[in-house]
């Protein structure tokens, strides 16, 4: 396949899976044509480290700002001040990740409601997009975010893996949707990938969420369980197939989409 540029949208870089040999991960993405990251911040420590790494490597790792809501039991009131804080730098380009996960409920419902709230007011304070995380909560997911949808600039729901309701509720709210290697999966994946062919081209961005969901399809198989932003163009190619569609059309469209949802300056 031909090495288009692609942007992953979701990688978390700050993760201690990284920190041995994270110049050659970047390196190994930069050369499968993966020039730019967008690096997760999950809570505020990490989101101050992601922040780091992009003075690091400027005009190719970019960073989000938020609490995840694993994570809203630790938000205080001086969370807020913080990520406005981070807001401020250019490569700081969305709030984030914050939602809602009623899967594994490692913080109470209410304080994840709540956590999620603030940062969609944030956002819409400081006109950003948001980078979004759902999962089995999408009826309160949607009902909180619909206050708030109408003064956003863009929102995302990245590492999408819901059902085809749960697609068309984002939809009718007129979110970006952020497909990862879940797709590559043929126990688990199988439903989305089915589904993704819904996604209007100007909704679909691309990502690896690495370290996680290592796509399972690979070949030959990596020795290493630790996902990677170089398996992209993978996850992209299986996209293009189950949308039968062109891979550098595929390809083209979605950088396009990125650029414009983060605002990035076209390299």
């Amino acid at each position: 396949m031909k090495k288009q540029e692609l942007i992953d949208i979701g990688v978390n870089l700050t993760n201690a899976a990284f920190h041995k040999d994270l110049p050659d991960v970047i390196e190994r993405a930069s050369a499968q044509g993966v020039r730019r990251l967008i690096v997760t911040g999950t809570d505020i420590a990490e989101s101050q480290l992601a922040y780091q790494l992009t003075q690091d490597y400027p005009q190719q790792l970019y960073a989000t700002a938020g609490i995840h809501p694993h994570d809203a039991r630790h938000a205080s009131d001086n969370s807020w001040q913080q990520i406005r804080t981070l807001a401020q730098h250019d490569s700081v380009v969305a709030i984030g990740e914050c939602g809602l996960d009623f899967n594994r409920d490692f913080s109470p419902r209410p304080m994840q409601e709540a956590a999620f709230a603030k940062q969609l007011e944030l956002a819409a304070e400081l006109n950003m997009p948001v980078f979004m995380h759902e999962r089995d909560a999408n009826e309160r997911f949607i009902a909180i975010l619909k206050e708030y949808r109408s003064a956003l600039p863009a929102a995302v729901l990245h590492c999408f893996t819901g059902s085809a309701s749960d697609l068309a509720a984002c939809l009718d709210l007129d979110l970006h949707i952020g497909i990862t290697g879940w797709i590559c999966d043929e126990r688990r994946g199988a439903e989305l990938y089915q589904l993704v062919r819904e996604i209007p081209a100007d909704r679909l961005m691309l990502e690896t969420d690495a370290p996680y969901l290592l796509p399972r399809d690979l070949k030959p198989k990596p020795k290493s369980r630790r996902n990677e932003p170089c398996h992209l163009p993978h996850v992209a190619e299986t996209i293009a197939k189950a949308r039968s569609e062109d891979i550098e059309t595929l390809l083209g469209r979605s950088l396009h989409v990125t650029e414009q949802f983060f605002q990035l300056p076209k390299l």
